[in-house]
């Protein structure tokens, strides 16, 4: 099963960013798609708004 969610350190990996940029990048994603702080980005949600291929960000995620 492929995992559906992205985490920070993913996040940090594709854009070259640090770990503390990578958990604001959720952060303001989060407020952008008005989700609680318990629930979770998935890849096409993050691909989407990063402007990122999908398929580069679940390759990128395995």
């Amino acid at each position: 099963m492929k995992r559906v969610c992205i985490y920070p350190k993913d996040v940090s990996l594709l854009t070259g960013k640090s770990l503390r940029h990578a958990q604001k990048i959720l952060q303001d994603l989060k407020v952008a798609l008005k989700k609680s702080k318990n629930q979770f980005i998935t890849i096409e949600e993050f691909a989407i708004y990063s402007g990122i291929d999908k398929a580069t960000v679940e390759k990128s995620c395995a």
